[in-house]
């Protein structure tokens, strides 16, 4: 079993804002660096993604897979559904927290890749996604001020 990574990050926005952007998967490519293309492929009653597939390229490590959504009025979680080159398995969530300052997003994430990697190299790549996709979220949300 992956172990689970986690990092937080506060943005200046509402939660409500925030989470807006993260059901925005469609438009994924236009913000993040290692998502190239983002389709969904299934939508909720309330119009977010219930599954959505990815085209990632993070250099060396190129993906396509499927990501199976559960949204909450505080966060979302998600799982790799279906096929992937790369992954064995993929458990995430954002996890959301009003403050007096805005919001305290929680990016937990595990990744169980389909090639050895030694456990320091694959904790420092799971740490470079996590605290990307923290920093690109934030910028997203707060650009929309």
């Amino acid at each position: 079993m992956a172990d689970v990574a986690s990092s937080t990050i506060t943005i200046s926005m509402p939660p409500e804002q925030v989470l807006e952007v993260i059901a925005d998967v469609a438009r994924y490519p236009e913000w993040t660096g290692q998502i190239k293309s983002a389709e969904v492929l299934e939508a909720g009653a309330d119009g977010r993604p219930r599954q959505a597939r990815f085209v990632m390229d993070a250099g060396v490590l190129k993906d396509e897979y499927v990501l199976q959504y559960d949204w909450t009025a505080t966060g979302v979680s998600w799982e790799l559904v279906g096929r992937s080159s790369v992954q064995k398995s993929q458990v995430g969530s954002y996890s959301l927290v009003p403050t007096g300052e805005g919001t305290e997003v929680t990016y937990q994430l595990s990744v169980d890749i389909a090639m050895p990697m030694l456990g320091m190299f694959k904790r420092k790549a799971e740490k470079m996604i996590m605290d990307s996709a923290l920093k690109e979220l934030k910028k997203r949300v707060e650009s929309r001020a």
